[in-house]
């Protein structure tokens, strides 16, 4: 098998060789897997082939969707490969099963080295081509999207297609009112700092990706994820990290301050301020500086990061400084940081009606967020959402709102607990979804003791990035009829993961081997149906950009299907559809009049159209009436909204769909190439900008409450949890184990020698057996 492999690496790099002979680039060092990759890679396809809701196992037809996927993910728009290139790689299309079980990587390694020397020849070429300008007079065209292209045929098809890529790039800064010397400064380094980043990648890089392509060739939602990968996720879920509180960025070479945490050491000590450039780190005192000119952004954060009371001594050079400008030494004492930014807010909405004014709260929810590791070690103040939002709403309850409307769009999900413990704020204890395991056992998930926090008027904001908890949480209150649920439909989630720490497995003291985030059930609604696939569907629609067909779950090849099982036993605690025609009445008659809603789906109708496009015209003539037509409607806009705020922002506040849609003009600079202070001003402006959508959410609750009588409530307050069916098992209660964070995503196997294979099989199914906590009910 070795010997296969082996030839099919020398094809690949003499694959390299050929298509580099004419080029004058310099090939990057090849990656080789780390000793402890291919265990981690044996070990997660032990797990996922037979513990995974959804087992398939690890043979030639799983390893042919892996190739495809793997391929996808290295080059999804067809860019980089040439249809030789693929020739020569479909002699690996049945061998990653075999690679995985004879723990022998150097069969995927092999193709990511191909991928990275082609990507360097790419960006090698486009940066030659800057040496000459271009004839826009010509009636030339750039493919832009080419998912559903063919590979190019050959070198001379791909150079073409990098010509007008390059040709494209520059034209839109030309657009812009940039000149010929300035354009090829900006685009000869955004090239090169491509380079710059191929040269940086790592053998966990490639790993990741190659784990990642095969875990989503099961289902979507399982993953593979590295040390880093998963001190994201954790950091993520717990709201909080070790650090000096400051989020950086990257340009060029530098890693940049972008913006200080309020409260933490870095905004405490007076001494940094966004745009400032950190040079050098250093551990303590008096330890040497390490010159981080050029590091990957990840890796200075983690110099940077580290034990609580320790100290980081930072080489700044600041903002206002010239690059030989003076440094300065920054010395800062290393805290737990909250990012409080990520966590639920509230705000209040005044809605005029007639003589009334009525007052609605809103609860904006970014993540169903919890601190496992706290909770389970008995921190009294450990962080939660739904902590968070009892507080708020007893804040609330105070400035005596008349209606609360929680804002979930663009909440991916979370903890499962949060979504139930958090649902049962507003319905009390009683059931709130249920869970199917791969054996089909079906427990239910019961707010425990919930006690209501808000019983009065209720509504919830959801978008098509609505997803998992969120839709828990979502589908629960419309099932009781407890609140309206109004946006767009949903993600469509309805699986449960949870993070298996391989290293835990194999009693590793260091962390070598990555977590697995594994899909281990289905839940469903307590009606007995699923948002898997369908998503939770709103009472009352807004206008969407999405392109479902390229959206959600339902976008997913290989997605779980829809499903339904027994409903729960629930009680309804009101009658929403009773009130839907009157408030769907009001609602349509108050658009009418809403500048605002007008652009909004005039903007919905152009995203639509531009959907089906593929491809760019590179004649300036036709691309100046193009932005000339552009300019006309944004001052249009201006004029009839009386402000420039919403004309810069776009109708609901969101760059992405004003850049889409056209409501703002094509800069032609990436992210990273802005200036900071423009882009954080133009950030905040985003922001502040008016919210249409949520505005309009607040009217529609605010005619709930002029409908709704008093003696009709929807909500009782402390109402008793009905019991669950006989033949369904409780869901499991108490406090989290401080392992086994569940949550929602998708992750592949690889299996190794048969007598290793079977040991692995044995041990790991006795550490399951044993911990429990490795699948404790916590999904994202």
């Amino acid at each position: 098998m070795k010997k296969l492999l082996w030839c099919f690496v020398f094809v690949a790099a003499m694959g390299v060789q050929a298509a580099t002979s004419e080029l004058t680039t310099q090939a990057v060092p090849p990656l080789k897997p780390l000793s402890e990759q291919p265990k981690a890679a044996h070990l997660a396809a032990e797990l996922l082939t037979r513990h995974h809701y959804k087992p398939v196992p690890l043979d030639d037809a799983l390893s042919a969707k892996i190739f495809d996927r793997y391929l996808k993910l290295l080059d999804g728009e067809k860019r980089f490969f040439v249809q030789s290139d693929i020739d020569h790689l479909e002699a690996a299309r049945t061998s990653f099963d075999d690679a995985i079980y004879n723990e022998y990587l150097g069969l995927p390694f092999a193709i990511f080295n191909l991928y990275t020397q082609r990507v360097v020849e790419r960006f090698t070429y486009a940066r030659s081509l800057l040496k000459d300008s271009f004839d826009f007079r010509k009636n030339e065209h750039y493919q832009y999207n080419r998912e559903k292209a063919a590979w190019a045929k050959s070198e001379q098809e791909i150079k073409e297609l990098w010509r007008t890529r390059v040709k494209s790039d520059w034209l839109r800064l030309k657009l812009a009112g940039k000149d010929d010397k300035a354009i090829i400064e900006t685009l000869d380094k955004r090239y090169e700092n491509s380079l710059q980043r191929v040269a940086l990648t790592k053998s966990e890089d490639a790993f990741q990706l190659f784990m990642n392509a095969y875990a989503t060739s099961i289902e979507p939602h399982t993953n593979y994820m590295g040390s880093r990968a998963t001190e994201e996720f954790d950091i993520s879920m717990r709201l909080s990290l070790v650090g000096i509180g400051a989020v950086l960025t990257q340009k060029d070479d530098y890693t940049i301050i972008r913006e200080l945490v309020p409260g933490g050491p870095a905004q405490l000590s007076e001494q940094l301020k966004p745009g400032d450039r950190i040079m050098g780190v250093a551990q303590g005192k008096n330890g040497v500086v390490a010159d981080i000119l050029g590091w990957r952004l990840d890796d200075t954060v983690a110099k940077i990061r580290g034990e609580p009371d320790t100290i980081v001594v930072l080489d700044i050079l600041p903002v206002d400084a010239g690059p030989d400008g003076q440094h300065k030494l920054v010395a800062l004492t290393r805290k737990k940081v909250t990012l409080d930014r990520q966590a639920a807010k509230k705000s209040i909405i005044s809605v005029a009606e007639g003589k009334t004014t009525r007052r609605i709260g809103v609860i904006s929810l970014p993540a169903f967020y919890a601190d496992f590791e706290a909770r389970g070690r008995g921190d009294p103040d450990f962080k939660s959402a739904t902590r968070d939002v009892n507080r708020l709403l007893d804040e609330l309850k105070t400035d005596k709102v008349d209606g609360v409307l929680m804002d979930l769009r663009n909440n991916g999900g979370g903890s499962l607990a949060e979504a139930v413990q958090l649902t049962g704020l507003f319905i009390g204890a009683g059931p709130v979804v249920q869970q199917r395991d791969a054996k089909g056992s079906l427990t239910v998930a019961r707010a425990a003791d919930a006690i209501v926090a808000w019983d009065g008027p209720l509504a919830v904001l959801i978008n098509r990035n609505s997803a998992s908890a969120s839709e828990i949480f979502a589908a629960a209150i419309q099932d009781y009829g407890r609140g309206l649920v109004i946006g767009e439909r949903s993600f469509g989630k309805g699986t449960v993961q949870t993070m298996i720490n391989l290293d835990q497995i194999v009693k590793n003291e260091t962390p070598a081997l990555g977590d697995l985030k594994l899909t281990i059930a289905q839940f469903f609604r307590i009606n007995g149906g699923t948002t898997q696939l369908r998503g939770v569907e709103p009472d009352i629609n807004f206008p969407s950009f999405t392109d479902e067909e390229n959206s959600g779950e339902s976008s997913f090849d290989n997605a779980l299907p829809w499903a339904k099982v027994q409903a729960a036993d629930y009680s309804p605690q009101g009658n929403q559809k009773a009130l839907l025609p009157s408030l769907q009445m009001r609602h349509e008659a108050r658009i009418k009049s809403v500048q605002g809603f007008k652009f909004l789906k005039e903007d919905v109708a152009e995203a639509s159209r531009l959907r089906k496009r593929t491809s760019v015209s590179l004649n300036e003539a036709e691309r100046r009436r193009e932005r000339e037509d552009q300019e006309a409607k944004i001052a249009l806009r201006k004029k009839l909204r009386g402000t420039e705020e919403d004309a810069q922002s776009g109708p609901n506040g969101e760059e992405t769909e004003a850049r889409n849609t056209g409501s703002v003009q094509d800069d032609g600079l990436q992210a990273d190439e802005r200036d900071l202070k423009k882009e954080l001003a133009a950030e905040k402006a985003r922001k502040d900008a008016k919210d249409i959508l949520l505005d309009e959410a607040a009217h529609i609750l605010s005619d709930q409450v002029g409908l709704l009588k008093r003696e009709t409530r929807v909500a009782v307050r402390g109402k008793p949890a009905s019991s669950i069916n006989s033949d369904e098992k409780p869901w499991p209660q108490g406090p989290r184990p401080p392992r086994g964070k569940q949550v929602a995503a998708a992750q592949y196997r690889f299996p190794g020698q048969a007598s290793k294979s079977r040991h692995i099989s044995k041990r790991t199914g006795r550490l399951l057996a044993r911990k429990k906590c490795f699948f404790s009910p916590h999904p994202y």
